[in-house]
């Protein structure tokens, strides 16, 4: 069991202030067992990083791109050296499975490194403009929140852009997931990252998340989150009108046109659903399927997802397209299977799953997975995130009708859009108001800046997005 006593701080390992709220358990989400233990942080331990987070900024932000960029690219080999470490340690937080937490959870968080590295060797940080010199500059001290379900990688979304800008860090990781967190740490204490440039405060999200979102000099507070807790970290910020970057949750469409390839569409239709067991912001849990074809395509996705099964994450499972750890928690679990219920009450058609928990399972926190048929816009399970495994298949009558459907919902975070005509799914893309379309089952893209329209947030995340989302700009006139 991996036991953290500890909280990083000005470049050292420190005792939390006195009076902390005591420890967190970390809970391995398939056996249920008690699999890590880490103290829990206060208000009073955010002052202290903060503190070392504003004296390190001074520094920091002037030290020179080339040397900020090797930092990223030892933090970066120093986490490769860990891989298994890392990937191990996903699959008890998160439960997802070994290939998964290998090739996704693991593999994007020690590969972004580079990516920043170079991104600022490249970045324009001046621009002439007349007799104006306009230059980018970092914004200063970082808040950063960060959720369990691709736990290091959105740290690493964070974190790694906001170092390469030049700015300080604090960070609250997800009480669920916090071990991982530390790898990091210790990874930035191993390659003598410059004392409170990258410090690491656990705890309460109300206590600790609240307390970085109302302090003074905290000069941007970065969320990966909720719709709720965006909301209550906006109004947390307020009175110090700080920055606020927002990257919230979803109910994203996959729209199928009336001349896609049933067979083609099936594959991604599920998997882009039943990823993570559900458990992803961007997830394309509502299929939008033609009326005039639509027993065609509900053949084939059903033929796919007879492949979907449960699995002990730490299996050797190499089928990363159908395999389905447990859910994250608990309180996950039943919350998945209240809206599974709800879609049964609201009288959607019941094609696969259940909200009985799954047989063979007598320990963890597994969910059938699950498919509903006859949904319509109205009912819950194609409004709200559910944040699980479970597809809303609803028809729609033409272009027009798949686009209206799309966009009826309060979120607007991806979708997708299947064709075999490029050029008319480009053109469905352009109508849908969300922040990412994938076309085709178009690969992913961390080069691209990622983030939603409405109320699923605010920001654009990676690629030279995500670094401009911690840079002020400021225009300094020259006389003439």
């Amino acid at each position: 069991m991996r036991v953290y006593d500890k909280l990083y701080i000005g470049g050292k390992w420190v005792e939390p202030a006195e009076g902390g709220p005591g420890d967190i358990e970390v809970i391995d989400s398939a056996t249920e067992e008690v699999v890590g233990r880490v103290r829990q942080g206060s208000a009073k331990d955010v002052d202290t990083a903060v503190a070392a987070a504003r004296t390190a900024f001074e520094t920091w932000s002037q030290t020179p791109v080339d040397v900020r960029a090797k930092y990223l690219r030892d933090i970066g080999a120093a986490l490769t050296a860990r891989f298994s470490d890392i990937a191990t340690t996903i699959q008890s937080e998160v439960g997802s499975p070994k290939a998964f937490a290998e090739m996704v959870q693991t593999g994007l968080a020690v590969g972004d490194w580079e990516n920043y590295a170079s991104i600022i060797e490249g970045f324009e940080w001046e621009t002439q403009l007349g007799n104006s010199l306009v230059v980018r500059e970092p914004i200063g001290v970082v808040g950063a929140i960060t959720p369990w379900n691709y736990p290091l990688y959105l740290i690493v979304c964070k974190v790694g852009p906001a170092l390469a800008a030049g700015c300080t860090v604090v960070l609250k990781p997800a009480s669920l997931t916090p071990l991982n967190a530390y790898i990091l740490a210790e990874v930035i204490d191993e390659v003598g990252l410059p004392p409170g440039v990258f410090n690491l405060v656990p705890g309460p999200g109300g206590e600790v998340g609240g307390a970085l979102a109302r302090h003074p000099d905290i000069d941007m507070v970065s969320l990966t989150g909720s719709g709720p807790v965006g909301a209550q970290v906006s109004k947390d910020a307020a009175d110090t009108v700080k920055r606020v970057g927002l990257e919230l949750g979803g109910k994203s469409a996959n729209v199928v046109l009336d001349d896609a390839d049933p067979t083609a569409v099936a594959m991604g239709a599920v998997f882009s659903c039943f990823l993570n067991s559900g458990q992803t912001c961007s997830a394309l849990t509502r299929l939008l399927l033609p009326r005039s074809r639509e027993q065609e395509f509900l053949d084939a996705i059903m033929a796919e997802a007879s492949q979907v099964r449960l699995v002990d994450p730490h299996a050797d499972e190499p089928d990363i397209f159908h395999s389905l750890g447990p859910m994250v928690s608990r309180s996950q679990a039943e919350t998945v299977r209240g809206y599974i219920q709800k879609g049964i009450d609201e009288g959607a058609q019941l094609l696969m799953g259940g909200a009985e928990p799954p047989e063979g399972f007598d320990k963890g926190f597994y969910v059938q997975p699950t498919i509903f048929a006859g949904v319509t816009p109205d009912m819950t399970i194609a409004q709200e995130e559910i944040f699980g495994p479970v597809l809303s298949i609803l028809t729609y009558e033409d272009d027009d009708d798949a686009v209206r459907i799309a966009n009826g919902t309060v979120y607007g975070l991806a979708g997708a859009v299947q064709s075999a005509d490029v050029e008319r799914a480009k053109a469905v893309a352009r109508r849908m108001r969300t922040g990412q379309v994938d076309i085709n089952g178009a690969p992913f893209n961390p080069q691209a800046p990622f983030g939603g329209y409405k109320q699923s947030g605010n920001t654009r995340e990676r690629g030279r997005w995500g670094v401009e989302e911690f840079l002020e700009t400021k225009s300094i006139q020259l006389p003439v």
